[in-house]
């Protein structure tokens, strides 16, 4: 049996031929290229071929597949690769430690996805990226307006008008108006990013239409587009997690351990993997208190009316809804409220307060769905307001006039009247006494 374990790096690596039964190696040092890693894996012999999880590790390991060499790739974040009271640390002795550690099956592999499913979640997390090269931009706008006095709070929504009349072009600007063209260059900038960032999103909402996991994960209310396109970027295969522990562990979002004789405490979540996903879960859990009644439910009952509990319970109610993404992912079903009460009740009592709201819980509506259902509304309150019951309720004000009407309009006006004789006269109001003054 033949390991060939490679130490990637970004212009070279180191590859390790090591032979378990002699427990001898032999090394050879190699540019990171296509052509020279293809010959090697043409002519390497090798039974199992071994590399950290790293940037090219994605096409290096799907050029080994292409020569039918079984592939491992292993993350660098597990104990067994950390380096404690380490003496010397190269790349022959990590392409070494690669080797024997495969050797004695103390490597644990990582989930490749395939090339299609890793463009895609590039392109989710590049994404992110411009929408943080925005409000970089945004914030160093602001900086310079609050650096001289000049308020633009409510500039940024009602209009640019007020922060494009400070532009300049830099060859225009004078010595105390420096600030105004690189103010112009942001805004140049800030216009291109915004632009980018609008295309990139289009084409994510073109490929959620055509993708049943994203519309799937979208049926969850509370769920937006963002959200599923990044749980499914994360989850990817949903057979590859045995239980929601798994699941939860992968996200980073289950507390610490320390257990040592009588001693167990757990402390603060691992956030082990993907921060991005992490960060957007908590986000989506806010954003669910709003829309989903089996959310607040379960906040409510998590946070127990304390302040001091409100973070924790928006963790563990983002914990749960990955736990219901993965579910519904290896199922392949949609958001069922009943089959949550199903599956609550198998394992025991349910409250009855959460049940009535799962129960009376109504299905979610997408962006068309909400459209339609709002034309349909249009129509209908338009068609009502033609109707003769309508026009009877509106035109109250324009009825008949009864026979007490009619009388009193046949009645003189009180211009032609004459005036009533008063029988009572008015009486002089009394003059007002004044002081007296005794005589000298």
């Amino acid at each position: 049996m033949i390991i060939l374990a490679i130490d990637l790096g970004k212009f070279n690596s180191v590859c390790c031929f090591y032979n378990p039964k002699t427990r001898k190696a032999k090394f050879l040092t190699t540019p990171t290229k296509l052509e020279h890693i293809t010959s090697i894996f043409e002519d390497c012999g090798a039974d199992v071929v071994v590399m950290e999880a790293c940037g090219p590790s994605g096409w290096i390991n799907d050029l080994a597949q292409l020569h039918g060499l079984k592939t491992l790739v292993c993350s660098t974040n597990e104990e067994a690769w950390r380096w404690a009271n380490v003496k010397r640390k190269t790349d022959k002795d990590d392409a070494l430690k690669l080797a024997r550690m495969t050797a004695m099956g103390e490597l644990k592999g990582v989930h490749m996805p395939s090339p299609q499913h890793r463009e895609f979640r590039s392109l989710v997390k590049y994404r992110k990226t411009l929408d943080g090269r925005i409000n970089k931009v945004k914030c160093a706008i602001r900086a310079w307006f609050v650096n001289h006095g000049i308020e633009i709070d409510k500039a940024w929504h009602t209009g640019r008008e007020h922060i494009n009349s400070f532009r300049k072009p830099i060859q225009d600007c004078t010595a105390t108006e420096l600030w105004k063209g690189q103010l112009d260059i942001e805004l140049t900038i800030l216009d291109s990013l915004s632009l980018q960032l609008s295309s990139i999103v289009k084409r994510l909402e073109q490929l959620g239409k055509i993708d049943a996991r994203i519309k799937r994960l979208r049926t969850i209310p509370g769920v937006g587009p963002r959200t599923a396109e990044i749980l499914v970027a994360c989850i990817d295969d949903p057979h590859r997690f045995e239980n929601g522990r798994q699941v939860s562990a992968y996200f980073g979002l289950v507390p610490r351990q320390y257990q040592s004789g009588e001693t167990d405490r757990n402390g603060r979540i691992t956030k082990r993997g993907n921060p991005l996903a992490r960060t957007i879960l908590v986000e989506c859990a806010w954003a669910a208190l709003r829309y989903n009644p089996w959310a607040k439910e379960i906040y409510e009952r998590i946070c127990g009316k304390q302040k001091t509990r409100k973070k924790k319970a928006a963790i563990a109610l983002a914990r749960k809804i990955a736990v219901i993404a993965w579910a519904m992912l290896r199922d392949e079903k949609g958001w069922e409220p009943k089959r949550m009460i199903e599956v609550t009740e198998s394992y025991g009592s349910m409250p009855a307060k959460l049940k009535e709201s799962l129960q009376s819980m109504k299905p979610k509506e997408n962006s068309d769905q909400r459209k339609a259902r709002l034309r349909r509304e249009a129509r209908q309150a338009k068609a009502a307001s033609k109707s003769p019951t309508s026009k009877t309720s509106t035109n109250k004000d324009h009825r008949e006039p009864s026979s007490t009407t009619a009388n009193r309009s046949t009645k003189p006006k009180a211009a032609n009247r004459k005036p009533k004789q008063s029988t009572t006269q008015t009486q002089p109001k009394p003059r007002r006494a004044g002081k007296l003054v005794p005589r000298t």
